[in-house]
């Protein structure tokens, strides 16, 4: 009974005031009644919601590698499984588990299965706490918070929490849903069983909602600490929840919505998204999880470390994607120098076996954002106006330098013809440009997978991979601790 309690509360024990040199080990488990929240604890739940979204390494754990928690695992079930992305430049047997995504030979007691559940639900335990005490009047009352504070910070939680469901949903279907801290063993039996997806996203939906009437205006909910949640970002995700669900004309609407704030545009050199020189300086990021080097505790990008042991390697199928002289291959990825720029953040290797890298972990950037919109106007009918976006995306690209600082010569990337009125042909289209302009920013699996495509196209790449791989198996631990009232996905 205590082991199912265990992994399914996987709530944080925050410290009191006094005690900030232990926040950094924001352990999981129950919560130690007795210690009464404080206006920096309940301050600190909020910030500790963000953390699971970090590649700062050892967030809930220890040089876990067997459970798949010493990083969050996205580029593992998103790039390596689509095929962009091998574990290594030089294949070798070290952390085996990783090269089962790229063959499609993972259980369900896979470390990476394992580890990405927990990294989620860790999150949505931290952020059903922060949400317990900033919708208490009395609590937060007494402890003076700021009303106005205490909406954006209960904004930017909703959000947190319907960020990680629509991960976990997108990876392994009907998921536990759990939407208050567990009490008691009660509780903790009442939520070891599987929802449906389609309630699951009713309930990012709602998160999703109340987040955006609680934020301020503006393109960031605190000017000094940019990182945070914004409206913006909030409904960036309502366009995203729409895509997935195909749901057309809510994509449009919601990104329409987004264009009218002026907020955001597309930089105008495609490696500013990335440059640590540039966070939260340029006009594309919407949201990104902002990593800093030299804090205490850590918050740095530790998946940087990875590439200096020779982890992170494009695959030959990735590499042939791109167009002649499509300059986003060599801002992506320098292949001669076993280099991922876009990882580092430089265009050098400075950062590369770096544990502690400044390079933010971006999650939506506008150029995402307005593919999503292309792919719904062309679904409806827009032929011109899909077209016209992938264009601009691809305008801006060949506009942009080289990593050696030389421009692409003339010719490269030519628009795509603008007359063209075949659905087929400009859905073609467009997932060739998400491949390029978006790779190895862990997107490509669900787009295969959601475009129905992913077998066809892994299968033909020399892929084993199954219909039952277009959901994740549940962790097997999870379901033996629950006793079997969580089941197990088909084919798993």
């Amino acid at each position: 009974m205590k082991s199912i309690y265990k992994i399914l509360a996987a709530l944080v024990i925050f410290c009191t005031a006094g005690c900030s040199k232990e926040l950094h080990k924001t352990p999981i488990g129950i919560i130690t009644e007795g210690i009464p929240p404080t206006h920096e604890s309940v301050i600190y739940s909020v910030t500790s919601s963000y953390q699971l979204l970090s590649s700062t390494l050892n967030i809930i754990g220890n040089w876990g590698w067997d459970d798949g928690t010493v990083l969050r695992n996205d580029f593992i079930m998103q790039d390596i499984a689509s095929g962009d992305m091998l574990k290594k430049w030089n294949p070798d047997g070290d952390q085996a588990w990783m090269d089962q995504f790229a063959d499609f030979s993972f259980t369900s007691s896979n470390s990476g299965v394992k580890g990405q559940w927990s990294y989620d639900y860790a999150g949505i335990a931290r952020t059903n706490l922060a949400i317990s005490y900033l919708t208490d009047a009395t609590l937060t009352a007494s402890l003076g918070i700021d009303e106005t504070l205490r909406k954006s910070l209960l904004g930017q939680v909703y959000f947190l929490r319907a960020f990680y469901y629509f991960d976990l949903v997108n990876l392994y279907g009907d998921v536990p849903l759990l939407t208050a801290p567990l009490k008691n063993f009660a509780d903790a039996y009442s939520v070891a069983k599987r929802e449906t997806k389609a309630n699951v996203y009713v309930q990012i939906s709602k998160d999703l909602a109340d987040a955006k009437s609680l934020l301020p205006d503006g393109k960031y909910a605190a000017a000094d600490e940019k990182w945070r949640v914004s409206k913006g970002a909030v409904m960036a995700m309502q366009a995203k929840v729409a895509l997935y669900n195909q749901q057309w004309a809510d994509v449009i609407t919601a990104v329409n919505a987004m264009e009218a704030l002026n907020y955001y545009s597309l930089d105008h050199n495609y490696f500013d998204n990335f440059s640590v020189a540039k966070e939260f300086a340029e006009n594309e990021v919407v949201f990104a999880y902002d990593h800093k080097s030299l804090t205490t505790p850590r918050t740095g990008n530790g998946l940087c470390a990875l590439a200096g042991w020779g982890f992170i390697a494009p695959s030959p199928s990735f590499i042939a994607a791109f167009e002649p002289n499509d300059p986003r291959l060599g801002l992506t990825v320098d292949v001669a120098g076993q280099n991922v720029y876009k990882l580092f953040g430089e265009l050098n290797s400075n950062n590369k076996g770096n544990d502690d890298a400044p390079s933010n972990k971006i999650y939506i950037r506008w150029a995402d954002v307005q593919l999503w919109k292309a792919e719904a106007l062309n679904e409806t009918g827009d032929y011109p106006g899909a077209i016209a976006i992938i264009n601009s995306i691809r305008q801006r690209a060949r506009t942009s330098p080289n990593a050696d600082g030389t421009m692409p010569p003339a010719g490269t990337l030519p628009d795509r013809d603008v007359t063209s009125v075949s659905k087929d042909q400009i859905r073609t289209w467009l997932i060739q440009e998400r491949r390029v302009e978006l790779g190895f920013e862990s997107q490509r699996f669900n787009d295969l997978k959601r475009w129905g495509i992913a077998k066809a196209f892994l299968t033909g790449s020399g892929k084993n991979f199954q219909d039952k791989n277009y959901l994740y198996p549940i962790p097997q631990g999870e379901i033996d601790k629950s006793g079997g009232s969580i089941t197990q996905n088909t084919g798993y």
